[in-house]
């Protein structure tokens, strides 16, 4: 027992010990070299990851996490070095390359976490359904719930609204967002197709998108703090590494990335369960949930979530701020829009939707 208790940890370490260096050498990489460098090493980690993924999805060995742990230095000292004097061309073209294709894929991001997103609120909204059923206390904290949910969304909204709202376009888009949200929860109540968790989850989203558009421009990324000399004794230099670490990673973007890759986890769990027992009458049991196309693209998700960490923290940390907000105004209004294409879409006479949605 203990010897697996030790690998396991050891296991579990060298993962965090990844995720850390990918979240910490990018930043570092933009802030102290180049854009070029930083696009060269977002690239050479995105095609490790993708050899890493590859290798796990045909032999599967707990030991490759721990030996993948050494790269991340290799290919961020690789960087270094390629960028210390002449440049060769090739890197170059590569680099320029792998932005154009991280630009090229913002709008696929968005329409991703988007319909990640709904797909969340509207599990959220079916668990809550089932644990209505149970019993009173489970119906009046659940109300309780969303009424708390509604307030902290409409706090946010009000907090954020000076900076998301600065210019007409802006405080227009916000009225429009609001009002949408507003009609569509009173619609999807009249037509009984939604319930307040599903809408009130909804209300978050919205107002986390706000308050990204609020972020200011200095939050996201000063190049001017990111160093500061090091001195002899050994505290000052643990607090320089400290304000550096700090000053240098994001923290809005590290925000945005920690909720996408939430939303884009947690609806490669739910696909799975939609429609499961129609799928099982048509395969029949024996073929199991192994056997589903959704099930293998869960597993395909999960086998290369490194790569698509590596893709998604490359793009945020690419956007400035104008680009920031205005793609967050865009989905914003495609989440809603799937919303409602879904609310009035719905047959109610359909098994999943029977299952999926509110009765």
């Amino acid at each position: 027992m203990a010897p697996w208790f030790l690998w396991h940890a050891l296991s579990s370490t060298a993962r965090l010990s990844t995720v850390l260096q990918i979240l910490i050498f990018l930043p570092l990489t933009l802030s102290t070299l180049s854009k070029s460098a930083f696009l060269l090493l977002s690239l050479l980690l995105f095609l490790h990851s993708l050899i890493h993924g590859t290798l796990v999805l045909f032999w599967g060995s707990p030991a490759l996490s721990i030996m993948q742990v050494p790269m991340h230095p290799f290919l961020l000292l690789v960087c270094f070095n390629a960028f210390s004097e002449g440049v060769h061309p090739w890197l170059t073209m590569a680099a320029s390359w792998w932005g154009k294709i991280l630009h090229w894929s913002s709008p696929g991001f968005i329409v991703m976490e988007g319909m990640s997103s709904l797909l969340v609120a509207q599990r959220l909204g079916q668990v809550g359904k089932q644990l209505v059923g149970e019993g009173e206390g489970y119906q009046f904290g659940l109300l309780v719930a969303a009424a708390a949910a509604y307030v902290a969304s409409a706090w946010w909204i009000v907090v954020s609204y000076p900076a998301a709202a600065a210019s007409p376009l802006s405080s227009t888009l916000l009225g429009v967002a609001l009002t949408s949200l507003i009609f569509l929860t009173f619609i999807g109540f009249g037509l009984r197709r939604t319930n307040v968790i599903e809408s009130s989850c909804l209300a978050l989203i919205v107002a986390y998108n706000v308050w990204l558009c609020g972020v200011d421009d200095a939050l996201v990324l000063d190049p001017a703090l990111s160093y500061t000399p090091l001195l002899s004794n050994i505290l000052p230099h643990l607090q320089t590494l400290v304000n550096f670490v700090s000053n240098t990673l994001p923290k809005p973007v590290l925000f945005a990335l920690v909720y996408r890759l939430l939303v884009l986890h947690f609806a490669s769990r739910i696909l799975p369960t939609i429609g499961a027992d129609s799928w099982e009458d048509e395969a029949g049991l024996d073929d199991g949930w192994e056997g589903r196309p959704t099930s293998k693209l869960t597993h395909l998700l999960l086998t290369y979530r490194q790569s698509i960490f590596v893709t998604v923290y490359s793009h945020l940390l690419l956007l400035d701020h104008s680009s920031q907000v205005w793609w967050r105004w865009m989905n914003i209004f495609f989440t809603l829009a799937i919303w409602s294409v879904e609310l009035l879409v719905s047959n109610e006479d359909d098994a999943v939707t029977k299952q999926w949605k509110v009765d």
